[in-house]
């Protein structure tokens, strides 16, 4: 197989690197892929360790310049590593994730030109599986990861030829066709921007590919704090995560949606205004990501008889139009709607130009 880069972002995430780098040199196909970690904050002596470890796993390693002060988010980490790459293909990979026997070799298999290939995700059975990922105990916490247990199921499943369609980290392709897109949308700074990439990759005609038999294990959001064992980071990734969806919103006119094997489900993007009717202040905070200014579509909304079957509407409107949307006006629940035009913007998104 070809060389790849494995690129890493880390938020004081020391304890989940010194399983995570070991596991590539270990289990890789090929012992000589790069490693970049990008070290986006350091509070627990990240930057020393990948100091005194760097030639042992012939690691690069670059830090934050404004560490301590401001975080790029995760995005933009990626990015960076991605730019710094000198392979022509490359990973995104966790810090909370160990890579199994051969992953690299069973994901560089199904890549070609238009393609993102994403590995199986092992993980233990702490959040509902929509069907994407494989739910076994191998540890909660990268100290008590169960190595031979996970190798062995690994090596149980290696010849596998399952495949499905859909696309999460890890995920593997080609950096001149990422870097086409624009890169990572720095609006979504430290959550939802692998949503928007891949709604962007749908878009552009990128195949998703997710073989079985490429294995990693998931610490499931230990790294990026969506665990909520741990209090303190899960309190910040609420506040990020919070944030980058109503950016998500604004920019799609819809949340994250997906099949359950996680394939992109994208509706169409309409340029659409609200007029409220005897508003109040919460009312327009709430109502405020789901329209751009635009006049295509108007919804007119009489503050005092808005429920939340009528925000349910707003939510769904964009599905709701592509299926039998026309010109004219009709109302639905408690909305009046306008539709000047049914032209779409979505394709316009496609390359990310901030």
């Amino acid at each position: 197989m070809d060389k790849i880069t494995f690129c890493i972002p880390s938020k004081t995430n020391l304890r989940y690197l010194k399983a995570c780098i070991p596991s590539i040199r270990e289990n890789a196909y090929r012992k000589d892929h790069d490693i970049i970690i990008f070290v986006d904050s350091d509070e627990d002596g990240t930057i020393e360790w990948l100091k005194e470890v760097k030639d042992e796993y012939k690691i690069e390693y670059y830090i934050n310049p404004k560490l301590g002060e401001e975080l790029y988010g995760i995005g933009m980490a990626y990015d960076f590593c991605i730019e710094k790459s000198t392979t022509d293909i490359f990973m995104i990979f966790h810090a909370d994730m160990m890579l199994g026997k051969d992953a690299d070799l069973k994901a560089f298999k199904h890549l070609k030109p238009k393609t993102v290939v994403c590995s199986t995700r092992v993980e233990p059975p702490i959040h509902p599986n929509g069907g994407e990922k494989i739910l076994l105990d191998f540890g909660m916490w990268p100290e008590e990861f169960k190595k031979d247990q996970f190798n062995q199921y690994v090596d149980e499943h290696i010849d596998d030829d399952k495949t499905t369609e859909g696309i999460f980290a890890p995920w593997m392709m080609y950096k001149e066709e990422f870097l086409a897109l624009g890169g990572h949308d720095p609006r979504m700074h430290s959550c939802r921007e692998d949503s928007d990439v891949f709604n962007r990759m749908y878009l552009d005609g990128f195949k998703f590919i997710q073989p079985w038999n490429s294995l990693v294990y998931h610490l499931t959001g230990r790294g990026a704090g969506s665990f909520d064992g741990d209090k303190e980071r899960h309190e910040q990734w609420k506040k990020d995560m919070n944030a980058s969806t109503l950016e998500f919103i604004r920019k799609w006119g819809q949340s994250v949606n997906h099949t359950p094997l996680m394939k992109p489900i994208v509706s169409p993007v309409y340029k659409k205004s609200v007029v409220i009717n005897n508003p109040n202040p919460e009312l327009e905070a709430i109502l405020e990501p789901w329209f751009n200014g635009g006049k295509d579509i108007i919804v007119e909304i009489n503050g005092s008889l808005f429920n939340q079957q009528d925000f349910q509407y707003i939510q769904q409107l964009s599905a709701i139009i592509q299926d039998s949307g026309e010109i004219g006006t009709f109302n639905l629940g408690n909305l009046k709607i306008t539709i000047n035009s049914l032209d779409t913007y979505e394709k316009d998104l496609i390359i990310c130009k901030e």
